[in-house]
């Protein structure tokens, strides 16, 4: 396999610490609020990072955070006058299902800032402990940043001008401009926990570095972990503050590989809930099926930025009808076994950096070729026994491809449409055994006039709603 690094910009073999062993960690959200597709499109990308990995024979141990003390939690509990606790729970909780609904497969180890407080002020004792660190008079423990002659070496970012630090922390107390804060000092409406340098609450960056190394860090290798992923808005400050806590605590590189996916954008615009338009996935999904908004997610390269408009959905929407098509044609067949060379191809083109336009090809291929092969050998069981393993692994490897094909093809039909839909199948039916065929064709037509297709097979008639 070959991934693209971000520091070394470039694509690079992997090769994992430990044989057949893989550590993988992948910045949360912060739950202050809903997820946005921006939480989406990363939560797939290394989803299927998770999923290839396996696929390929790794033994995975993946772990992505929950950020549950913040200023924008705080702030939103003083703004309503709602506990922390109870934000914080909630958006977690959302998040899960929001996630669930897409078909991300659940994190191996999934710690939080508020149960990582001791993991943290231990971190922070090494760091003042070692020289890396000092406490100003208003009791803040900051980051110095001039003492770690490998800082920058990550994002090679740094710059003294203003407007590259605009987005580290400018308070008094600090004594250097890229210095960054540790442990903030407890002010009124503030989280506070003790600690051995007095009351206050942990910095954003630290938590990552503290979980890591409590929960997932080798111990005797050059490297904490094999691989570390988020967006790549977290590149710098966040990752470059986090490998410079760890290296100055620990002494170890943090990962050996970083890997970073691109924006969501709507309509051109970089999402931002600033300028108004992050789309929320809990609004997405009121139009779409998780899986269709997981399909569609999925199918630009991780690395580049995406730009989410619902034109570009529906086609997605098209290729993924095709597949269930192809697996409603199949219905009531046992599954066999999976094609070698289908799965094969799959994973050497996921093995390329997760080259997903390439493997949805092969997946283009594989279903048109079924088709055809199925129009001149509609009785050949053993190759559709295969055609449906093909599909089922897809489920596996990919997140989709996994639903009833009929109850796919239901989405968006009312209860009430279902059941008069299958009442006229059942006296059109009626009809085709009495020989009425003049009835049957009528009542086909009736069906077609509400947009719904009918496809007579060996295993009955089956239906779906047409685009």
């Amino acid at each position: 396999m070959v991934i693209y690094d971000s520091v070394k910009k470039e694509k690079v073999p992997f090769e994992p610490l430990k044989k057949d062993q893989v550590r993988l960690y992948v910045c949360g959200p912060t739950v202050y609020d809903d997820a946005h597709l921006g939480h989406a499109r990363s939560a797939i990308a290394f989803d299927l990072l998770y999923r290839t990995l396996t696929e390929l024979g790794f033994n995975v141990t993946f772990a992505r955070n929950f950020t549950d003390i913040d200023d924008k939690i705080i702030k939103k509990s003083i703004e309503t006058g709602e506990k922390i606790e109870s934000i914080t729970k909630r958006y977690t909780e959302h998040y899960i299902n929001d996630m669930k609904a897409l078909n991300v497969k659940d994190a191996d180890i999934s710690p939080r800032a508020t149960t990582s407080i001791q993991a943290i002020i231990g971190m922070i004792s090494k760091l003042l402990e070692n020289g890396f660190a000092y406490q100003s008079d208003e009791g803040t423990v900051w980051f110095d940043t001039t003492k770690d002659s490998a800082y920058c070496s990550l994002s090679h970012r740094c710059s003294d001008d203003e407007d590259a630090q605009a987005r580290i922390e400018h308070e008094e107390g600090k004594r250097h401009l890229r210095d960054f804060a540790l442990w903030k000092a407890c002010k009124q409406n503030d989280v506070c926990y003790d600690s051995p340098f007095g009351r206050g609450r942990p910095g954003w960056h630290i938590e990552c570095s503290a979980m890591i190394d409590e929960y997932l860090a080798y111990k005797d290798e050059e490297y904490a972990i094999d691989i570390h992923g988020g967006g790549a808005d977290l590149f710098f400050p966040h990752h470059e503050n986090e490998a410079a806590q760890t290296r100055c605590a620990t002494h170890q590189k943090l990962a050996k590989y970083w890997m970073h996916n691109g924006f969501v954008t709507i309509d051109g615009e970089k999402m931002s809930k600033s300028l108004g338009n992050s789309f929320f996935v809990k609004d997405a999904l009121k139009a779409y099926d998780g899986e269709i908004i997981r399909f569609y997610l999925l199918s630009t390269h991780y690395r580049a930025n995406f730009n989410f408009n619902e034109e570009d959905l529906l086609a997605s929407k098209k290729r993924l009808d095709k597949i269930y098509r192809l697996k409603k044609r199949l219905y009531g067949v046992k599954k066999g076994r999976v094609d070698s060379n289908f799965q094969k191809e799959m994973l050497d083109a996921l093995s390329d950096d997760l080259n997903i336009s390439k493997a949805l090809a092969i997946v283009d291929e594989m279903v048109t070729s079924a088709n055809e092969h199925l129009d001149l050998n509609p009785k050949d069981k053993g190759f559709k026994q295969s055609v449906i393993a093909n599909i089922d692994w897809l489920n596996e490897v990919l997140g989709v491809g996994g639903k009833d094909a009929f109850a796919y093809f239901q989405l968006g039909v009312s209860k009430e449409e279902i059941s008069k839909i299958e009442s006229l199948i059942l006296e059109r039916n009626e009809a085709k055994k009495a020989k009425d065929f003049e009835k049957a064709d009528a009542i086909r037509d009736e069906l077609l006039a509400m947009g719904i297709q009918l496809m007579d097979t060996p295993n009955g008639t089956v239906w779906e709603k047409a685009e």
